[in-house]
């Protein structure tokens, strides 16, 4: 019986498959040994796609279901155990991607001419735990009383329920899904038969105009979960970028101002518009908007730590705390004290870069400014974690800008720093001096980089683990272990990759082949960033006017859709997302969510004919829909993982390749069918038409 003094802490958002009141084992030997083999191998795998592309790939999917492939094997095991072993495996993932965005620019600037191990290893240690630490609170503020859709953690859940044999009738859909894009994904990007975009560009009038549309279905199944409102804020940001920008920015320059030749292609002609002037946009956008979300978020996160220390106080005073088990974090006590033992290794990191700078300061500028540095870094951390975990809920990590988070924070601390230091130091007449305070903020930014990296993977496991009944605990503990072990192995996979070919245009020796160079794109992008700040070289214009954007956005959200109690709200952070994404990421994200409106449409125009059998024929509807779609991410991500293995063995991304570039044309148009058949099917299943409407 509950007195007045006991107090019950639990989350009424949602019914968890496995009850609070179920005690199931989780954290096992075997599923910790798994998970961390498991975390080794992913991380070696992502390491190389961010080289090599700019993105990486959530493991979580993939991790889930090589764990439940391997659990089998044994006697006992169940469902928060296989999901302790992908929260395991996919941070690994996540701090090679944090890594990888940033610290190759110490190579590309010349700063470093090797990945050096304890530097590299710290860096994602410290990062990895003030990443996971970070979202204790953030947990209870995003994912149970958030409204966030998470997409990728309610595909990793459904799989894992799929796994678990208790939904027999969901199983079918869901393995359609993921089967029907393993297959398409291996024919696109391993036998290269099916095309992964499809393009238009054109010049009319001296201005670009065109699309391009990836044919990814990861991406319209987690536009088909996240729904229409959210395709809608990024179709604006998309109008944004590529129907006003880029035509505008066209017809004010010509190929050659963006180190193009005279006759290069429209669509040649549209990406370097992106890449030197939408995303500086972008991140001024995306400043904004993340300012914003995290005002928005201040009351959630105050309300969750008061609720923790409220508890640990009674506690103390002996009255009866109830937490059920599916709510019970890491106590907010512990939270702030490993956060303030981080300092010190941050601290360490700091004073050793400006003890080898020998920077020409006075040694009270230097100390203070490495207090700053200290500080600073773990504010702007929680800051960008908390953004980065706002994206995560809105279009999942796969596809979250984590390098644009990183730039901003990049921005602020340069502009920061820059005033602390001018005061002593002549940027303009010390070249030198030039490149070695840009690799201190890089080394910032690579921390920032892996905690908001860790904030968004990790909140769509703890959204997983909410929906399947984990307790959050054990999931932050085992999320810490996966981090260190992903840290660990990092630096030498980076070595590793650069002896094999090169990173940004840096070579370790002559004769190479330069065809086969990792271009890593988002280092390189930060390398410029940070000289250009410290030069006074950036363009900062863009970012101005990406700041305008974002602040006209919220106006708009604000003073006439909210006081028209308006259905539909602009989310600035979504339209950020459509500013500053590719167009082949975005686009096929807006088809999902199309997609499942006009899914939802039709099963609900069949409501006068259902009776009483209404309800249950549009749950079950949306359900197949939901397994298929989480399938599609399921099957697409897990090939995308198992691809990078041969990629990097024989250092080439057409190793398997069945055909050649003639085939091109071909391979578009069967990639689009492809494509559209799939989105056809998701449609008529979400409609209702598949399903047994009459018992």
């Amino acid at each position: 019986m509950k007195t007045k003094a006991q107090t019950k802490i639990s989350s009424p958002s949602v019914q968890p498959y496995i009850s609070a009141g179920t005690i199931l084992p989780e954290m096992t030997v075997k599923g910790v040994l798994l998970g961390i083999f498991l975390a080794i191998v992913l991380a070696g795998s992502n390491a190389y796609l961010g080289l090599k592309m700019g993105q990486t790939i959530s493991a979580s999917i993939p991790a889930a279901v090589i764990s439940m492939t391997v659990l089998r094997m044994f006697r006992r095991s169940n469902i928060l155990e296989n999901n302790i072993v992908q929260t395991i495996a996919s941070a690994g993932e996540v701090a090679a991607a944090g890594v990888v965005f940033t610290i190759p620019a110490l190579v590309v600037m010349g700063y470093w001419h090797e990945f050096h191990y304890w530097q590299i290893t710290l860096i994602a240690v410290v990062g990895s735990v003030l990443g996971i630490l970070f979202t204790v609170p953030l947990r209870r503020a995003l994912v149970v009383d958030g409204d966030l859709k998470f997409p990728e953690g309610v595909a990793t859940a459904e799989v894992l329920k799929a796994g678990d044999g208790k939904d027999s009738a969901g199983v079918k859909d869901l393995i359609f899904g993921a089967s029907a894009a393993a297959l398409i994904k291996f024919s696109q990007s391993g036998l290269q038969i099916l095309g992964e975009n499809v393009k238009a560009w054109y010049s009319v009038g001296g201005a670009i105009f065109g699309f391009s549309n990836g044919l990814s279905l990861a991406m319209l199944g987690a536009g088909y979960i996240v729904g229409l409102k959210v395709a809608i804020n990024l179709l604006v940001g998309a109008i944004i970028a590529w129907v006003i920008a880029v035509p505008l920015y066209s017809m004010m320059g010509t190929p050659q101002d963006y180190g193009l030749t005279a006759d290069a292609s429209a669509f040649d002609f549209a990406m370097a518009i992106r890449s030197q002037k939408i995303r500086f946009i972008g991140v001024g956008v995306l400043t904004v908007g993340g300012l914003w979300a995290l005002i928005s978020l201040i009351q959630p996160i105050r309300s969750a730590v008061l609720s923790s220390f409220d508890a640990l106080r009674k506690a103390r005073l002996g009255h009866a705390v109830q937490i059920t088990r599916t709510e019970k974090d890491i106590p907010m006590t512990l939270v702030l004290l490993l956060v303030g033992a981080a300092m010190i290794p941050v601290f360490m990191i700091f004073n050793y870069v400006m003890e080898a700078a020998h920077l020409p300061i006075t040694s009270g500028l230097y100390w203070a400014s490495l207090s700053f540095l200290t500080v600073f870094a773990l504010f702007v951390g929680f800051i960008c974690a908390s953004i980065g975990g706002y994206m995560a809920g809105i279009v999942g990590s796969s596809c979250n800008p984590i390098s644009g988070i990183t730039i901003a924070a990049i921005l602020v601390v340069s502009l920061s720093l820059l005033m602390i230091l001018k005061t002593e130091i002549d940027f303009k007449s010390n070249p030198d001096i030039v490149t070695t305070v840009a690799a201190m903020v890089i080394i910032i930014g690579s921390i920032v980089a892996v905690i908001a990296a860790f904030s968004c993977d990790n909140l769509q496991d703890l959204k997983a683990g909410h929906l399947l009944g984990s307790t959050p605990w054990k999931q932050q503990i085992t999320l810490i272990i996966g981090g260190i072990a992903g840290a660990l192995v990092v630096a030498p996979i980076l070595q590793l990759l650069y002896e094999a070919y090169g990173v940004g245009g840096v070579f370790p020796r002559e004769g190479m082949d330069l065809t086969q160079a990792l271009t890593a794109p988002q280092a390189t992008l930060m390398a410029s960033v940070a000289l250009g700040i410290f030069a006074q070289t950036l363009d900062w214009p863009l970012v101005i006017l990406g700041v305008g954007i974002g602040v006209i956005t919220i106006l708009i959200d604000q003073f006439i859709l909210k006081r028209s109690n308006s259905d539909f709200r602009l989310s600035v952070l979504t339209v950020t997302l459509g500013v500053y994404l590719p167009m082949d990421v975005v686009l096929p994200l807006i088809i999902g969510g199309i997609i499942s409106f006009f899914a939802h449409r039709k099963i609900t125009t069949k409501k006068a004919g259902l009776g009483s059998k209404y309800p249950a024929a549009v749950a079950k509807a949306e359900r197949r829909g939901l397994l298929t779609a989480s399938g599609l991410i399921a099957g697409d991500a897990l090939i995308g993982i198992l691809l990078a293995i041969p990629f990097a063995a024989y250092q080439s991304t057409s190793v398997l390749a069945l055909v050649g570039p003639a085939f091109a044309e071909t391979a578009t148009v069967l990639g689009t069918l492809a494509f559209a058949g799939v989105g056809y099917y998701l449609y008529k299943l979400g409609a209702g038409a598949k399903v047994k409407l009459v018992s």
